[in-house]
C-alpha cells in the first residue's frame, strides 16, 4: 500500500468512522520529534554533569541544554493527541509555569541555572512543573502502550525531584536515579521513531464526539 492509499484509509471508530490526514501524520512525527529532541538534550546534559563533573565546559553548555529540552518539550506538549482537552491545556500550563520560574530564577542568580537548583532546592518549587508536564506525558504513555521505560519513569521523575527538594536522598542515589531517567527518556524517544504513526493519532471519532459535546454544552 502506498503513502496515498495509507492515508485516506477509513478506520472504524469508537463513535463513527474516520480518516487518517497528512496533517495528521505530520502532527505525530514533529511530537515524536520533539520528544527527540528533549531526550537527547536530557541525556547529553546529564552524561556531562555525571562523568566530566561541574566543570566550567559542563556549566556553560547545561543551560543552553536545558533550553533545548524545553523547546522539545514544548513541541511535543502541542502537538501529543489526548482526548481530554482540560488534561491537555494543564500540561501546558504547567510547562509555561516551569520555564517562567526558570527564566526569573536565571535571571536574579550569578551562578548557572544547574548550580542554583542544585544548591537551592526549592526553586523546584516553580521549575518543577515543568517535569510534572514531562511526567504527564510519561504516564500517558504508559497507559496507551504499556511502555516498560514510561511505567517506570512515571514515579521515578517525581521521586528524584521530590527526595532532592526533601533532602533525603543521598548524593549517590540521586545520580544513580538521574542516570536511570536519562537512560530511559532515550529509550522511550528512540523507540517512538519506528511506532505505527495511526497508534498516536488514536480514536479521532472520540475527538468529534467530545468537540460536539462540548458544542452542545455552549449552546
Amino acid at each position: 500500500m502506498n503513502t496515498t492509499q495509507e492515508t485516506l484509509e477509513v478506520y472504524q471508530g469508537q463513535f463513527g468512522q474516520f480518516t487518517i490526514t497528512p496533517e495528521d501524520r505530520r502532527g505525530v512525527k514533529i511530537y515524536r520529534g520533539g520528544l527527540l529532541l528533549a531526550a537527547l538534550s536530557f541525556a547529553v546534559g546529564s552524561g556531562l554533569i555525571l562523568w566530566q563533573g561541574a566543570t566550567s565546559l559542563t556549566l556553560s553548555l547545561l543551560t543552553p541544554l536545558f533550553g533545548l529540552f524545553c523547546l522539545g518539550l514544548a513541541i511535543s506538549l502541542i502537538t501529543i493527541h489526548i482526548y481530554l482537552i482540560p488534561l491537555h491545556r494543564l500540561l501546558q500550563f504547567c510547562w509555561g509555569i516551569g520555564v517562567i520560574s526558570a527564566v526569573i530564577i536565571a535571571g536574579n542568580s550569578q551562578e548557572p541555572l544547574a548550580v542554583t537548583v542544585y544548591h537551592q532546592p526549592l526553586t523546584l518549587l516553580g521549575m518543577g512543573f515543568m517535569f510534572v508536564a514531562l511526567t504527564g506525558i510519561y504516564f500517558k504513555e504508559a497507559f496507551c502502550f504499556n511502555r516498560l521505560e514510561t511505567k517506570l519513569l512515571t514515579p521515578l521523575v517525581p521521586f528524584l525531584l521530590l527526595g532532592h527538594l526533601s533532602g533525603v536522598l543521598p548524593l549517590l542515589v540521586e545520580q544513580i536515579l538521574l542516570g536511570s531517567w536519562a537512560g530511559l527518556f532515550m529509550i522511550f524517544a528512540l523507540r517512538k521513531v519506528p511506532q505505527e504513526i495511526p497508534s498516536d493519532i488514536g480514536d479521532k471519532s472520540v475527538f468529534t464526539y467530545l468537540k460536539q459535546q462540548r458544542s452542545v454544552s455552549v449552546s
